[in-house]
């Protein structure tokens, strides 16, 4: 069990042979010191970095990158090393962000051989820093643990490089940055930013901070036609950075097609250290490669449709010509030119389309729980597990020229932001009811499927939920949950019970934020249930005072790192009287909808994603069917 560490908390390490496995939003430089007993580092020979990567016992990545994974055997360090710090720092002069604060929180994993997370920390809370230590392993008793530190430095490597107690820090500070500089060529780019709602954080990322390799049985699509491609119609290479083919274990292989054929799609054909690694990056990769593709073809018709507005200015530029046969025929041809350009970008979208589409209809039926639809037959046979997984499915994703293939809309797990179903829209297409209480109750639905899936994916006892229904306005909607028996108590009615709920999370938040900040983590109440909450709201915010509004408010911000969710089903016109208060807290969540909506801007190609919900199949008992599986499972709630 993945054991999901604070700052200030350590773990004990079963295994000496280990991998540090770094996700940041940016590309960063890590290395590691290290330490003897009095924690001192004895001399630059006791830094691992891009310049210097191997030391006995660890060896770090040579280049910046988005993801890193460093070698470690503790069983080789040195006899005299105590203490083993994991690095990061944003290299200087390449043009990348300055500051920790503008990029997504690194995540840090530390996992064995075989991939199996031991332990993960997301380090947040920077801002200025654009150096940290990560966290450090630490023998203690002749055996190790891990302990996750968070220690930011807005001085830069230098400053924290002078902490360790290396006299010759900015010298060598220095030379890890110019080393860096050398390999940037080879630099890895950061994840895909995912998908962005205007004016607010990414998603992901990514999720967010979500690792989008690629699928090695994709086509490389392009558009065929280009501004810069002429008549000839050369095709040009759309190829997204980040899709290249990387060492890990080698994916299922792929049958081979007919001659000239594409090779038939195969599920969990990416790269990954397990199936639901693979399966992951591969819809990811799929999610790109959609995104590339209709990019092209958007590009190629915007090329056709400039040219022809050039080629008929042309054709207007002599008097003679404008009118008559000879006019005529010039504009006609044109226009003929315009026409082939776009069929032939047509064509080629056409070609990627079927071959997504039918990777689609491989991959579909092989996702996990966490990453299928309710109408997956994998819900048939759901048991509890073990692990939490790497991702959740929040719904589905596509694109007007991509009607019908659709896209698993997959966001990393801790989730870093809250989730907000909107209830306020006031257009839908066609056959979805807009009226309020329709599109409420639609709402409700995509909620409860929300809850329910996050109950499923997580090991027993590990996830709770609790809910908010001030005015009782939901409780058709909530039978599943309250019938199940699996909520935290039943849902909380009126100003008092909004009041409770509010304050007994609230104070979980600032109870763990101490330990965290004094060190402390240790000395936490040994009854305190430190399973994740999710906290689900409907109809914001009626039955909220003031001080309600401030403690959501401050969930909203400071429970994702402590492990209080925020899910809130909500008309942001019926929260108008509070003005700009509310602001921040709208602009801190993910706005997803009961009917699909194009919301969802992805920065990358700057389309508009629809968002589509997943919601459970009409007349299915899948959520009965699960439920009582998570409820079974469940321990007595404290």
């Amino acid at each position: 069990m993945t054991a999901e560490l604070v700052r200030g908390q350590n773990h004990p390490l079963s295994q000496v042979r280990l991998e540090i496995r770094i996700t940041a939003g940016a590309p960063v430089l890590a290395g590691a010191t290290l330490s003897d007993d009095s924690g001192k580092v004895r001399g630059v020979e006791w830094v691992a970095h891009p310049g210097a990567p191997t030391l006995p016992g660890l060896e770090v990545s040579r280049q910046a990158a988005a993801e890193h994974r460093l070698a470690v055997d503790l069983d080789a360090v040195p006899e005299q090393v105590h203490r083993v710090d994991v690095l990061l720092a944003l290299p200087s002069g390449t043009g990348g962000p300055l500051r920790f604060g503008a990029v997504a929180a690194p995540s840090v994993a530390v996992t064995g051989l075989d991939g199996t997370q031991i332990a993960r920390y997301t380090i947040t809370g920077l801002d200025a820093e654009s150096a940290v230590v990560a966290l450090e392993l630490y023998r203690r008793q002749g055996a190790w643990k891990v302990r996750a530190v968070g220690q930011g430095y807005a001085g830069g490597l230098a400053a924290l490089l002078t902490d360790q107690g290396l006299p010759e820090a900015d010298e060598l500070a220095d030379g890890i940055q110019e080393a860096v500089t050398r390999g940037l060529a080879r630099s890895v780019p950061a994840p895909a930013p995912g998908l962005e709602q205007p004016g607010t954080a990414s998603h992901g990322s990514p999720d967010a901070g979500p690792l989008w390799p690629p699928s090695p049985s994709h086509g490389q699509p392009s558009s065929g036609v280009s501004p810069s491609s002429g008549a000839s119609g050369s095709p040009v290479d759309y190829t997204h950075p980040r899709r290249h083919p990387a060492p890990p274990p080698p994916a299922p292989e792929a049958p081979p097609g007919p001659a000239g054929q594409p090779v038939a799609p195969v599920a969990g054909d990416a790269v990954g250290w397990s199936m639901e690694e693979r399966l992951y990056n591969q819809v990811w990769g799929m999610f790109e490669d959609l995104a590339r593709t209709t990019a092209a073809y958007r590009s190629a018709v915007d090329f056709a449709d400039s040219r022809l507005e050039k080629e008929l200015d042309q054709a207007l530029t002599d008097p003679r010509d404008r009118l008559g046969p000879a006019g005529d025929a010039a504009r006609e041809a044109a226009r003929s030119r315009r026409e082939a350009l776009v069929d032939q970008a047509r064509a080629v979208l056409d070609r990627d389309l079927a071959q997504l589409t039918a990777e689609g209809e491989v991959v579909e039926p092989a996702l996990p729980p966490a990453f299928a639809g309710w109408d997956n037959p994998v819900w048939h046979g759901y048991q509890v597990p073990t692990e939490p997984p790497l991702a959740v499915r929040l719904g589905e994703l596509h694109l007007p020229e991509s009607v019908p293939l659709r896209v698993p809309m997959l966001v990393r797990l801790p989730l870093e932001r809250g989730l907000w179903i909107d209830t306020g829209r006031e257009t839908a297409p066609d056959g979805w009811d807009t009226a309020p209480e329709g599109l409420r109750h639609l709402a409700m639905e995509a909620a409860v499927a929300l809850a329910v899936r996050m109950l499923a994916v997580h090991p027993a006892g590990e996830f709770r939920v609790q809910v908010i229904d001030p005015a009782g306005s939901a409780s058709r909607a909530l039978t599943p949950l309250v019938r199940s028996g699996v909520l935290t108590g039943p849902p909380a009615a009126g100003a008092a019970g909004v009041r409770d709920v509010l304050g007994h999370l609230t104070r979980r938040v600032d109870l763990l934020q101490m330990a965290v900040r004094g060190g402390a983590a240790e000395s936490l109440p040994p009854d305190l249930d430190m399973a994740r909450q999710l906290l689900f709201v409907n109809d914001f915010p009626h039955g909220f005072d003031d001080r309600a509004v401030t403690e959501l408010r401050y969930l909203a911000d400071e429970g994702p790192s402590v492990g209080v969710h925020l899910l809130m089903v909500a008309d942001r016109e019926d929260a108008a009287a509070y003005g700009p208060l509310l602001d921040p807290l709208w602009h801190s969540l993910m706005r997803l909808t009961p009917v699909p909506d194009d919301h969802l801007a992805d920065p990358w190609v700057g389309h508009a994603w629809t968002y589509e919900p997943s919601l459970v199949p009409p007349g299915s008992e899948v959520l009965d069917h699960v439920l009582a599986k998570v409820a079974q499972a469940s321990p007595k709630q404290r």
